[in-house]
């Protein structure tokens, strides 16, 4: 399990390790790992770091000091290192000795540096900055992301909110975040993770809580969780998900629906609605009902919600039902909060923005802006888990763990992509996973077979479906 703290709980720990170290040594185990990562950037880059102008901009906080020290064994190893000082009266007194000692500058000609370097260490801001960057910083983060340099943040990119991924305002986009001790929650939860780049932990000793603040499923987790049916399993013991999905006018999605339960773990699938004849006609496995849902024989979890329509009917007809229940799309829509909410048995939403916004009353950008927030006060408002569908996917429940999907692609932003993961997400709930690891778990695997069957080119939904097999093996091969 990868797993992210906030600001408070890393303060707390570098303060009791700094307490039993040294003075100093800290930031020194710190930036001699943020050295050696900048070392091999060049390597990749150009092929070394003698000769390499290197350039650092140095606000006044402790990541200013860690790119001044990190800076000056760059130095030693011959690379041409300047320093551009936001606040020179504050910049890190023993950080900016070491630099000049190792031969390095304080730059005086801040635009023609940042021009010419090959690599820029963002020291700007650390994990304590908020409200975004003042005007001075805000420039150099401008020349930093619009130069040809490979571009290094320190700990986080400047200009970010460390605890939540928010971006208020002008930011430093890098290439590599160079992070200390733990990863922090902004460097996996967008629109700040865009601005990360390819994330290096560096492990400076931190003794952390074993309740993290975020967590995202690695392959080992994805693999243990995924369910395997038994030498005595049959397809009822594996499971039943039903699905309520589909109209006439919108039939794709419940066979999309369908074709992500199929391939989800459960022992058999449940349709109920007026699609049964294009569902049948591609899978003729499903087993079909003209309905309502409450007579459609046992299941072990519902879907409910994809191109239904205005059917409220099957929508209150599922969530009487004392089973776990996936609901999505239009479901979302027509599904009362005090209904949810008095409901007894597990419910799961899976809305995308938008969605998410017109159940909190709020506006879409507010939510993308702010994704972590929003899908806590969702999970809060419905006493649910949500799964926030999106550039990043977080899974929240009163309670529990905030959960960051790591997979993906952009190709994955194609009609018909979400009714595959809720039928997915619903199969894994009826063979028996809680709603937030069938959420966690099926958004794995859902991103990662669009990566698979993307290649890097378009996709649709099917094709989507289809990769789930495989992204299974991949999860339970590593």
């Amino acid at each position: 399990m990868r797993t992210a703290f906030v600001v408070e709980t890393v303060r707390a720990a570098e303060r009791e390790l700094m307490a039993r170290l040294p003075e100093g040594a800290l930031m020194q185990r710190a930036a001699a790992g943020l050295a050696a990562a900048c070392a091999e950037f060049l390597g990749q880059s150009r092929g070394k770091v003698y000769g390499s102008r290197v350039v650092l901009l140095v606000g006044s906080g402790d990541n200013g000091g860690d790119a001044l020290y990190a800076g000056a064994r760059l130095a030693r190893r011959g690379a041409g290192v300047a320093a551009v000082l936001l606040a020179p009266e504050r910049a890190h007194a023993g950080g900016l000795r070491a630099l000049l000692a190792a031969g390095g500058r304080v730059s005086t000609a801040p635009e023609r540096d940042i021009a010419d370097a090959r690599l820029i260490l963002d020291g700007i801001v650390g994990i304590g900055g908020k409200g975004g960057l003042r005007p001075d910083a805000a420039r150099l983060a401008a020349l930093a992301s619009d130069s040809r340099a490979f571009v290094v943040a320190v700990d986080l990119p400047s200009g970010v909110e460390a605890d939540t991924g928010e971006v208020r305002g002008p930011a430093v986009r890098a290439d590599a975040t160079v992070t200390f001790g733990t990863y922090k929650p902004c460097l996996l939860v967008d629109p700040a993770r865009e601005l990360a780049g390819a994330v290096r932990l560096v492990d400076i000793g931190l003794e952390l809580p074993a309740a993290a603040d975020l967590e995202a499923l690695q392959y080992a987790d994805v693999a243990e969780l995924l369910p395997v049916p038994g030498a005595e399993s049959d397809k009822y013991r594996r499971g039943v998900v039903g699905i309520a999905a589909g109209s006439a006018r919108y039939p794709g999605a419940a066979v999309l629906a369908v074709a992500g339960a199929l391939r989800g773990g459960a022992g058999a699938v449940r349709y109920v609605g007026p699609a049964a004849d294009a569902v049948i006609d591609r899978f003729p496995e499903t087993l079909v009902h003209a309905g309502p849902p409450s007579k459609a024989g046992r299941v072990q979890a519902w879907v409910v919600g994809p191109g239904l329509g205005d059917d409220a009917d099957r929508v209150r007809d599922v969530l009487a039902a004392d089973v776990p229940v996936l609901i999505d799309a239009d479901g979302l829509r027509l599904a009362a909060r005090a209904t949810v909410r008095a409901r007894t048995a597990p419910t799961l939403l899976t809305p995308h923005a938008g969605e998410a916004a017109a159940l909190l009353g709020a506006d879409r950008a507010e939510v993308e802006a702010s994704r972590l927030p929003a899908v806590r006060r969702l999970a809060e408002s419905y006493g649910a888990t949500v799964l926030l569908k999106g550039s990043t996917t977080l899974i929240a429940a009163p309670g529990r763990v905030v959960r960051v999907n790591p997979t993906g692609t952009s190709w994955l932003a194609t009609a018909g992509s979400g009714d595959v993961l809720s039928g997915l997400a619903g199969s894994l709930l009826a063979a028996g996973l809680d709603t937030v690891d069938a959420a966690s778990t099926a958004a794995f695997l859902h991103g990662l077979a669009g990566r698979l069957a993307a290649w890097g080119g378009p996709i649709g939904a099917q094709d989507v479906a289809e990769g789930v097999r495989g992204a299974w093996r991949e999860a339970t091969r590593a």
